[in-house]
């Protein structure tokens, strides 16, 4: 504990220095060390709370809009404007108003005028999963790309997201034309083949998830673009012209939000919902914790709420308070990261959800569940890992009373569900934990077929975004040394029939001293067309595996600086979270995840064959 005081002492030291040295003076040092540092200076590993290093540079606007009205609200209660505005100055190391240009009118690359045609004819990959099932598979005429003209592939273009930081919204690629979200909050929509700007709209928050494009019946509008926004915000936009169509606020819990990417099915959009809570859940002052997960179903074209189905039945209530008066709630949990998985055969919808963040834990935490499409109903539940209460922050010295009265593993299911039909009709749900485990549920009724594992697992580890799978394999990368474990990455095929292991690609080295910032885990989701398997890992090494025996076909470093069709600075870093999308012979990756002490970057790259 000293020695945690005195580096404290030293770094909010220098920080006054340097801060005082760029005009920013120690206005906005008093208020960061008494309600940010205990978080962000030095955070521990596995922290969400990202070092204040890793926020200089930031837009001050985006950092005072998240202790404002975003995920730090609540650990900024009782700070005036003044005060809050000084901590974003501060931390950023700027002063408000210097932020470069994000929205496309002010970028050098605008496409010509070109009318939109139908997105959904031709190839394409369309939200999380390239289809209802989330198979993040891509049959071989939308691929156009073979095992054999893999290794040819050359970067085409480079896209630069404007005061980006964390580059971690997934492509989607339809019609000729890419949709992608930043963390600037600033959705683009730019040409597939030249990297070129159609436009832009800018969300109230860093959109992290994929984006799903559908038909609409509104106004003059054919087709939408749905996604949400760190603030659990839902947009529907129109595919041609970016005009907002609608918009919800899915949750009133100020630390809720939305990951997963959003599952269109027969004029019905189904969002889930996660949150921020656990990273607040260990700060003593902090009242933990009282928010569930949940999905909800829109009506598509208007924004009607058709029904909200809570991965907790009851809402938290108060629980115990700590000596120092902070009142306590629970139960709560259970956060959906992912995006849904839709079966029209059985007119069923399939999720997963995340720890609990209080003791005891509900069963419906680090489990499948399956609902029905028409009402939310729950129809089963597979828990795989029971009472795993965890928040950060509580760890095995923790001294908070708000930590869990027991603290689990974090052995959240962070993927989206896989659904597959294998030879002879029989079906199958495959899902990765971070626990490291392989699951083969019955999709009938969740009971567990097979299991198989791939990674040790920890809160960081194991089987982190999702695989992918064709119709006798599942292939998943496996997430673990972003804990300090010798053992980091991998990829592994499995037997979707029995879950026996096909083959296992072992992880390759990169940098000789494994630092956080260059580890070989790889946590991104998988990829897959016919022949070839890609994943990225946290080292910023995107790769293509042979599916026959995981041997590496191609790859590629990203973590360096590129130059950007648009004109902006732009660098690579760690690839993590969203995996590649492929579609009509390229190859489409975001580069930059800066959490958890990874390596920021800010690029879109797009690679072609030669």
């Amino acid at each position: 504990m000293r020695v945690s005081l005195v580096l404290l002492c030293v770094v909010v030291i220098a920080g006054a220095s340097n801060a005082a040295a760029q005009g920013f003076g120690v206005t906005g040092l008093l208020p960061f060390t008494d309600k940010c540092a205990s978080c962000h200076v030095n955070p521990e590993p596995g922290s969400r709370a990202p070092a204040r290093a890793q926020l200089q540079g930031r837009a001050p606007e985006a950092i005072f809009s998240a202790i404002t009205t975003g995920s730090m609200a609540p650990m900024a209660s009782g700070l005036t404007e003044a005060q809050m505005r000084a901590i974003a100055e501060y931390v950023s190391g700027r002063s408000f108003g210097t932020a470069t240009a994000g929205p496309a009118s002010t970028m050098k690359n605008q496409c010509a005028a070109k009318p939109l045609g139908n997105p959904l004819d031709g190839p394409g990959w369309n939200g999380w999963g390239a289809d209802k099932s989330n198979t993040r598979f891509q049959p071989a005429a939308a691929a156009g790309l073979t095992a054999a003209t893999v290794p040819t592939l050359t970067l085409k273009w480079a896209f630069g997201f404007p005061e980006g930081r964390q580059a971690f919204g997934q492509p989607t690629v339809m019609g000729g034309r890419i949709y992608v979200g930043s963390d600037n909050g600033f959705v683009y929509s730019l040409d597939a083949a030249s990297g070129c700007v159609y436009w832009s709209y800018q969300a109230k928050a860093a959109v992290r998830t994929a984006i799903t494009v559908a038909p609409v019946k509104t106004g003059g509008s054919r087709f939408a673009v749905f996604f949400g926004d760190v603030r659990a915000n839902v947009y529907a936009i129109d595919a041609e012209s970016a005009a907002l169509l609608w918009s919800k606020h899915a949750d009133p819990h100020p630390v809720a939000r939305i990951t997963g990417a959003p599952a269109f099915h027969d004029g019905r959009l189904y969002v889930p919902v996660s949150s921020i809570e656990e990273a607040l859940g260990g700060n003593p002052a902090y009242p933990c914790c009282s928010f569930r997960g949940s999905v909800i179903a829109y009506d598509a074209s208007t924004g009607e709420q058709r029904w909200q189905s809570f991965t907790i039945s009851e809402a938290a209530v108060p629980m115990r308070k700590t000596s120092t008066g902070t009142q306590l709630w629970g139960p709560a949990g259970a956060a959906v990261w992912s995006a849904p998985t839709i079966d029209p055969v059985r007119g069923r919808i399939y999720l997963s959800t995340s720890n609990g963040y209080t003791y005891p834990a509900v069963n419906t935490t680090d489990a499948v569940m399956a609902l029905d499409l028409a009402s939310g109903k729950r129809l089963w539940t597979r828990q795989l890992t029971p009472n795993d209460a965890y928040v950060i922050g509580c760890g095995p010295n923790a001294k908070s009373e708000t930590c869990p009265q027991e603290t689990g593993p974090d052995f959240a299911v962070g993927t989206s569900p896989i659904l597959r039909t294998l030879a002879g009709g029989r079906r199958i749900l495959a899902v990765g934990q971070k626990s490291g485990l392989a699951w083969g549920l019955n999709p009938d009724d969740g009971s567990v077929v097979w299991q198989h594992r791939v990674g040790q697992g920890t809160a960081l580890g194991g089987i982190e975004w999702g695989g992918a799978a064709d119709d006798r394999l599942v292939y998943y990368p496996n997430a673990d040394g972003l804990l300090g474990m010798k053992a980091a990455g991998g990829l592994a095929a499995i037997r979707l029939a029995t879950g026996e292991r096909e083959w296992w690609a072992p992880p390759i080295a990169t940098c000789p001293d494994q630092t956080m910032k260059c580890i070989p885990a790889q946590s991104a989701a998988a990829s897959l067309i016919p022949g070839v398997v890609f994943s990225g890992a946290t080292d910023g090494m995107m790769r293509a595996y042979s599916a026959a025996d995981g041997k590496v076909l191609w790859e590629f470093a990203t973590a360096r600086d590129f130059e950007t069709v648009n004109g902006i600075k732009a660098r690579g870093g760690s690839i993590n979270g969203p995996g590649a999308t492929i579609v009509n012979g390229m190859v489409f990756t975001n580069s930059g995840y800066g959490s958890f002490g990874q390596m920021a970057g800010n690029v879109l790259l797009a690679f072609g064959v030669q």
